[in-house]
């Protein structure tokens, strides 16, 4: 990798021959530092190579795509179709079926990987990264397997850990009183480990209910916790994917209209949810989704199993003794087993050591934050949404690479007495 290099050295000048102390061993970064080798730190290295600037990503697991290499289910799909969830400079091969599965995306991304010669370095956590402003660089310091430590320095930091780096794990009284096994969603694979149990998918979102659907093919009696309110739309709408038909309608129509146009067609084709205990929130699924982030939930089959009682819907839980749950609605039901879909959060803010800079910006804008710093695949859109960030970030950095380079010219030529144009 000779885009970095190893300082042993204990100081170093800068352009203007200011001098800062730098410890030994620290390695500069000629380019940018990603956080994150999932499909945003992919992409991004990838739009950054294409105008010609060197990275160098960083990622705590030993693989690229970690979450969708251990931590989905074993049936996973892509919910959009393809060609709104393709990485920038690379389509999927045709040969794909229009919603990928599992190992299909993966084998695209180790494809992307490869393609744009991605070279992240593995098993390295970034415990702390702070800007120093005096001299105009970011300090990222990593913890390796054997607790080794070691520290990058760059002039721009891009987060790519994503919004779904670590497990959210609600709090439920009596949970750890329930005697039985209780996992997360990212632990579950398959429905054949629990084979005629009771068990309780707690999260109404698109893993829980594919997660239910998933329990009927073994023979498991799953029920599934509702909670909130949810939009539930069919996967495709006269033969077309629905998130595609509401991108192509929201080019001639407000969002109101167009969510008014997804409920009546949703009627039709599922009928009143809310007779199955799946509530819809006020607002429209596509507004609901600007204002909350909270994604409808595509429907694969699992209505149908709704619908037949092979699924049971539940309200919220009061509390938790062994083997056994009692709802809101005062209903007690005893369980084998609890998953507990109940989704991920970010992990970003626990890197830094000052939060000042942090894009906190709303979708398009959150890509962009103070001092360097750029984050991407946390605008809520997918995968859609990371290119977008990508390719901006990339052109971010470019435009500032140049402008620092003829600023570092003309100030050179000044002091070497040179006559500037």
């Amino acid at each position: 990798m000779d885009y970095f290099k190893e300082v042993e050295w204990k100081r170093i000048h800068d352009p203007f021959n200011k001098k800062m102390d730098i410890s030994p061993r620290r390695i500069v970064v000629a380019g940018p530092v990603i956080v994150g080798a999932g499909p945003s730190g992919l992409a991004t290295a990838a739009c950054l190579n294409e105008r010609g600037v060197p990275s160098l990503i960083l990622e705590r697991a030993d693989c690229i795509a970690s979450l969708w290499q251990h931590k989905t289910y074993d049936r996973l799909r892509l919910h959009l179709p393809k060609q709104f969830c393709e990485l920038p400079r690379m389509p999927f091969p045709a040969n794909f079926p229009t919603y990928p599965t599992k190992q299909q995306f993966l084998a695209y991304l180790e494809a992307y990987r490869n393609r744009f010669g991605l070279d992240p370095i593995f098993n390295q956590t970034v415990v702390n990264a702070e800007y120093d402003h005096r001299f105009r660089f970011w300090s990222v310091k990593t913890m390796g397997l054997k607790q080794e430590e070691a520290e990058y320095v760059c002039r721009w930091l891009i987060v790519a850990t994503g919004e779904n780096a670590e497990e959210v794990v609600p709090h439920i009284e009596g949970l750890d009183d329930f005697g039985g096994p209780i996992v997360h969603s990212s632990s579950y694979k398959s429905g054949k480990f629990f084979r005629e149990k009771s068990v309780l998918v707690v999260g109404c979102g698109n893993s829980g209910m594919e997660v239910c659907l998933d329990l009927c093919d073994y023979n498991v009696r799953p029920s599934l916790v509702v909670r909130d309110t949810v939009h539930v739309l069919p996967q495709e709408i006269i033969g077309r994917s629905t998130f595609g038909l509401s991108m192509c309608l929201l080019k001639w129509f407000p969002v109101r209209l167009v969510d008014q146009l997804l409920l009546v067609m949703s009627w039709f084709l599922l009928g009143d949810t809310a007779r199955l205990g799946l509530h819809r929130p006020k607002l429209g699924p596509l507004e609901f989704k600007n204002l909350s982030g909270k994604t409808p939930v595509l429907d694969v089959g699992t209505l149908a199993k709704i619908k037949t009682g092979d699924i049971k819907v539940c309200p919220g839980i009061k509390r938790i003794t062994q083997h056994t749950v009692e709802f809101i609605d005062g209903r007690v039901e005893n369980f084998d087993a609890i998953i507990l879909a109940t989704g991920y959060k970010s992990n970003e803010s626990d890197m830094f050591c000052e939060k000042e800079g942090l894009p906190r910006k709303p979708f398009p804008n959150g890509w962009k934050g103070a001092s360097g710093l750029y984050a991407v695949g946390f605008t809520k859109r997918g995968l859609l949404g990371v290119s977008i960030d990508a390719r901006r970030i990339a052109e971010d950095v470019a435009h500032s690479c140049k402008a620092e380079a003829k600023n570092f010219i003309v100030i050179s030529r000044t002091k070497l007495g040179a006559t500037t144009t």
